[in-house]
């Protein structure tokens, strides 16, 4: 005979439900029946007329059942025991060979440097440092404390392709990319599916209220949890919890960054580059794609290269011995926070030189000064975005609409009057956007209405003429002073090997 089960096997300990299949091997006659088989009585009668009706011998069937019981038994206790890991975790069969080209990289000198240029091999277009800031990010998966990154720009900025690119370059079998999640989604995952992952949201600003504050305690908590109703085997419902664990790395879209205030404190805030020059690299690249100057194939190998050296990458503990050596600048917006985001991205940094780096005693990376450089020059407009009252998107909006008036009215800048339709000329913005912005400014009192009528149109002037540019050389000055300090006083690398 043959024994199938069909639908599995209940995971309640006081009972052996299931649905059984019995097939008569020479024939292929079947007998389908639903029984306990803790259950004698129930065993012995379906042993009885399963063995009449197929023409076998009962004792031999109600042993074989007895047998099968003991096998179902001993399969049910290994499910309920099986270590709690990710189901997708290594199923790439990486080879010796690409893992020995990818430790080539590794140990090479300007790591980040040949890093970013290839990811610019892989299709991404200028975003030097953004690509190269989100791509840390995006490996911090691997991290008890990974980070997560707030992509802002305009509608059809390119933020989506961007977050797109990048992801690309992160093994596939840890990566969840979403472009809709409902209410309730993401509290039925399994248990252990985002535990070590990377989550991608395409547009947050479609996030429900109840989605958002679940993918924020995904983020921050690195665990769901949830009352919920369960019905149980004989029909009774009982009160249950089910749990979502993490931790999770996440990369998400937006149009409208200052809207998540909460979001906007647990991540890094990366505005993507919406000027004339970025706008003119994009043409470029679109017109020798299309040209066919471009090899798709070779941006899939760089990813793939990319992909190998994450994979490369084992997730080893840092230390930092000048952490509260360098000290962020005391107005950035929720400074607590944004400390613990710097000093986890100086982690990453010594991380993606682990081949480069010295241990301690205990088997741990340990930071060294050019660590704590490169993570300021990476995260520098994140860092100044904190400092800065305007987000991403609205503060490049305000430069543009500053350096405007400045050419269209040269000395008399300040004074000068503007109504929306001519921002929407002069920049090529959308009437959308240009309301948005204007609300925006408006509300922060960067802006004050001048004049004009609700049927014809209002007019505007600039009330507050910040200088942003005296802001990033302050903040940049700011830092660079004290890594200068650090670094007079530490030994350098070749004094040490003296």
């Amino acid at each position: 005979m043959h024994y199938y089960v069909q639908g599995g096997v209940g995971k309640l300990l006081d009972s052996m439900k299931v649905t059984l299949v019995v097939e008569r091997r020479d024939n292929g006659e079947k007998r389908r029946n639903k029984l306990d088989l803790y259950e004698d009585k129930q065993v012995e009668k379906l042993a009885r007329e399963v063995a009449e009706k197929l023409l076998l011998d009962s004792a031999l069937l109600e042993r074989d059942l007895y047998r099968l019981t003991d096998l179902l038994d001993a399969y049910r206790e290994k499910e309920l025991v099986k270590p709690a890991t990710n189901d997708s975790a290594n199923t790439y069969p990486f080879t010796l060979q690409e893992r020995s080209a990818a430790e080539i990289f590794l140990k090479a000198p300007d790591l980040l440097a040949r890093l970013n240029e290839l990811l610019g091999r892989t299709g991404i277009v200028g975003e030097e440092t953004n690509r190269l800031f989100l791509l840390l990010i995006a490996i911090s998966y691997k991290m008890p404390e990974p980070l997560h990154a707030l992509i802002q720009g305009s509608s059809g900025s390119g933020k989506t392709r961007l977050l797109k690119q990048v992801s690309a370059c992160i093994p596939p079998e840890f990566v969840t990319r979403l472009t809709r999640v409902s209410d309730k989604v993401l509290y039925n995952y399994p248990e252990h599916y985002f535990v070590n992952r990377l989550l991608c949201l395409e547009d947050i600003d479609g996030l429900s209220e109840e989605a958002e504050f679940a993918f924020r305690e995904l983020q921050s908590n690195g665990e769901l949890t949830s009352a919920t109703s369960i019905k149980l085997e004989n029909g009774q419902i009982t009160s249950g919890q089910k749990t979502v664990k993490g931790p999770i790395a996440s990369l998400a879209c937006t149009t409208r960054g200052e809207i998540y205030e909460d979001n906007m404190s647990r991540v890094f805030l990366v505005a993507v580059d919406e000027g004339a020059a970025q706008t003119s690299r994009i043409l470029s690249y679109q017109h020798r794609k299309a040209a066919g100057e471009i090899d798709s194939r070779q941006e899939q190998e760089a990813k793939g290269f990319i992909q190998n050296l994450v994979r490369a990458l084992a997730a080893l503990e840092v230390i930092n011995p000048y952490a509260g050596r360098l000290q962020l600048p005391a107005d950035a917006r929720k400074i607590r926070r944004l400390n613990d985001l710097f000093l986890n991205f100086v982690k990453m940094v010594t991380l993606l030189h682990q081949y480069q780096r010295k241990k301690d005693g205990q088997g741990r990376l340990i930071t060294e000064i050019a660590d704590l450089e490169t993570a300021v020059d990476i995260m520098f407009d994140s860092i100044v975005l904190k400092v800065d009252e305007l987000d991403g998107s609205l503060r490049q909006f305000y430069e543009q609409l500053k350096s405007w008036l400045c050419k269209e009215h040269g000395a008399h800048y300040k004074t000068a009057v503007f109504s929306q339709r001519e921002v929407r000329q002069a920049l090529k913005c959308s009437k959308m956007q240009v309301f948005r912005y204007i609300t925006d400014l408006r509300r922060l009192e960067y802006i004050r209405q001048q004049g004009g009528y609700a049927n014809r149109g209002f007019t505007y002037q600039v009330s507050w003429w910040d200088n942003y540019e005296a802001l990033r050389i302050r903040v940049k000055q700011y830092l660079q002073v004290q890594i200068d300090a650090l670094k007079a006083v530490t030994p350098t690398a070749a004094m040490l090997h003296q």
